[in-house]
């Protein structure tokens, strides 16, 4: 456990991180601290491969930025403030943490607004409830939803789609999301614990260097053209830590005796 407001659960390779600030799970940069130092808490462990965000309940994922106590207290000085700002992570603890190289699944449980969204689509597959929706209300508070919206969503569905959803700040239910491929699964409220449980058991039983070179190359690649991609993934050559680590490891000797001798790798993460 980090602290109240975020809840921490280990299940095995697996670390579950519960939004935990009634009512509603608003973000403030306490909590996007404590969001962050979970977050670290998966990074820096090796004995964890996956983490999964959720929600306790099953109306609220999380309802954005907390702008009853911003609305009061803003000071915008303080976002870089490394102990009264949101922290390393950025705002929400994680839509900025670029050394999160490990796999994370959002298991959103209910209503994904504004900064919610921005959570969910922060993580690397989205498993969600039939009930839960998302939607980005920011233009009808005088702001626009820089927090990761603007920026990732119209590079996960249509530009046209994310535009207009910018624009109007109209709902997107669980079957449009699911239907643009945005998500992962949808799945009744009843289920989804299992279904984002099973979906980060599968991942984990990666190789722990693999997963996250895996994240490490696609960020480095992103916006590149083909030619460059192909030449930044030269071993030896990319500059990238994990990605270089992954061809000299024991781990990937070891992946290729299992499949030789047909049998389950065991992995040491080196």
């Amino acid at each position: 456990m980090t602290e109240d407001i975020v809840l921490t659960r280990r299940h095995g390779a697996v670390l579950e991180i519960t939004l935990n600030r009634p009512k509603a799970n608003a973000i403030n940069r306490a909590m996007s601290r404590a969001i962050h130092r979970a977050a670290k808490q998966l990074q820096d462990d090796p004995a964890l491969s996956v983490g999964i965000v959720t929600a306790g309940g099953d109306r609220v994922f999380c309802a954005g930025w907390d702008l009853k106590e911003e609305a009061v207290s803003y000071d915008p000085s303080l976002d870089v403030d490394p102990e009264q700002g949101s922290g390393a992570g950025g705002f929400a603890g994680i839509t900025e943490y670029w050394g999160l190289t490990k796999p994370m699944v959002a298991a959103v449980n209910g209503a994904a607004v504004g900064g919610g969204f921005e959570i969910a689509i922060a993580c690397d597959v989205i498993i969600m409830a039939e009930n839960a929706f998302f939607s980005l209300p920011e233009m009808q508070r005088g702001i626009i939803p820089d927090g990761g919206a603007i920026q990732r969503l119209p590079r996960l569905i249509p530009y046209n789609v994310a535009k207009e959803m910018l624009l109007t700040g109209r709902r997107m239910e669980a079957d449009e999301a699911l239907r643009w491929g945005l998500v992962h699964k949808v799945v009744p409220q009843a289920a989804l614990m299992d279904e984002a449980r099973a979906k980060a058991a599968e991942i984990a039983k990666g190789a722990p260097l693999a997963l996250q070179a895996i994240k490490e190359v696609l960020l480095a690649i992103d916006g590149m053209g083909l030619p460059a991609a192909m030449r930044k993934t030269k071993a030896g050559h990319s500059g990238l830590d994990y990605y270089e680590r992954l061809w000299r490891s024991e781990d990937m000797q070891e992946g290729m005796r299992a499949f030789a001798e047909k049998r389950d790798p065991v992995w040491k993460g080196r």
